[in-house]
């Protein structure tokens, strides 16, 4: 008759009875992930700072860094793209490099959480970057929120040009009015009839010209702030396409250069 006999073997951790230790640890490697995310975040401001002193300054993800139609080029573009997949590729690598050896899972997992610990330390430099380096990175392009302007303030001043200087001829006031109406008249198909006349009027009444040549001063100057607000609209949307492959890029740099680092980590022989 066969027996059977219940091995008291210790020697395989992954037999019944002896569940493996590494199942009760965690798939990521949250110090390698925030190691490499700050990494991947201080080296994109140094390239940040890098493309402004080549004159990049319009390349920028972050809030009061604005971009004007002339300035964004081939060449920013190119910087943009390049210096995200660097910083990724840097910070995912970082990643790979020093997360916790998985020594008893299969080579399919390994590959998986690699990718994964790269993805999550672009996502976690991406964070950092604009949370806590947006103010860095507006000094460094010379831009700051205070020194902001109203896009509309040009047009109101042209709108109350006139030959006659003094004192009296700037009316804070009156111009935040005419701002505020010129504002209205840009969120609507066409100004309303009502506001086009009344700052027609004021027009005349403060720059001394005819009201014919005021009504045209006032149909000019809204043409003209509706054309710069549609460029400034298209060269947003453009940057932001661009901005969004850019993105992209630097997930998939990040995810792959951490494969790398964790098979050269997992290769290293101890001497």
């Amino acid at each position: 008759m066969e027996s059977h006999v219940i091995s008291t073997d210790t020697s395989y951790p992954n037999d019944v009875g002896y569940p493996n230790k590494e199942a009760h640890s965690s798939g990521v490697s949250w110090g390698a992930v925030i190691g490499g995310a700050f990494v991947a975040a201080a080296f994109y401001l140094i390239l940040l700072a890098l493309g402004a002193g080549f004159g990049l300054s319009a390349v920028s993800p972050w809030s009061n860094v604005g971009a004007s139609a002339s300035s964004v080029g081939a060449a920013a573009i190119v910087w943009l793209i390049l210096i995200e997949i660097v910083a990724s590729a840097l910070g995912g690598y970082l990643t790979g490099r020093l997360r916790t050896k998985w020594a008893l899972i299969h080579t399919d997992e390994v590959y998986f959480r690699d990718t994964a610990n790269g993805f999550l330390a672009w996502a976690v430099a991406l964070v950092i970057s604009v949370t806590f380096l947006a103010s860095a990175a507006a000094s460094m392009v010379g831009v700051t929120a205070a020194g902001a302007t109203d896009p509309n303030a040009y047009f109101v001043d042209t709108l109350f040009r006139s030959d006659r200087i003094g004192p009296e001829s700037k009316d804070v006031a009156l111009q935040a009015e005419a701002g505020r109406i010129l504002a209205n008249a840009l969120r609507q198909n066409q100004i309303p009839a009502e506001d086009q006349n009344y700052l027609a009027r004021l027009t005349a009444a403060k720059t001394g010209i005819s009201l014919p040549e005021a009504e045209k001063r006032v149909s000019d100057v809204v043409a003209d702030a509706r054309q710069t607000e549609d460029t400034a609209r298209k060269v947003t949307a453009h940057l932001l396409l661009w901005l969004f492959l850019a993105l992209m890029m630097g997930a998939f740099s990040a995810s792959y250069a951490a494969t790398i680092g964790g098979r050269q980590r997992d290769h290293v022989k101890a001497v």
